[in-house]
């Protein structure tokens, strides 16, 4: 059963741990992840605000009688890239929040 003065070490705790992970999603901002569609054929690097920060394309994929296929793989790796940073973002939040991570 929790005490006052439980309570309380229980609240700074999470009070600190919100801090961290306050601290932490500032500087994932400034990560990177980058992901690919189509065998590497089409790049594509986020930050951790999912803006896109650059766009490879294989010049092989470049055909203008085929442009649909190119707008897929754009949108695929795009896509694939945001979910690698939420994975990215989740974990480094969990790792920061410990027991506490399902109540942050």
């Amino acid at each position: 059963m929790f005490n006052g003065q439980n309570m309380k070490q229980m609240m700074k705790q999470a009070q600190k741990i919100q801090q961290q992970m306050a601290e932490e999603q500032k500087r994932l901002e400034s990560e990177t992840i980058e992901a690919q569609a189509g065998g590497g054929m089409v790049k594509v690097v986020i930050n951790g605000r999912k803006e896109v920060l650059s766009l490879t394309i294989a010049d092989e994929v470049v055909d203008p009688d085929d442009k649909e296929m190119l707008q897929d793989l754009i949108i695929a790796a795009v896509n694939e890239a945001n979910a690698k940073m939420d994975e990215y973002i989740q974990s480094r939040m969990e790792e920061i929040a410990g027991p506490f991570a399902g109540l942050v």
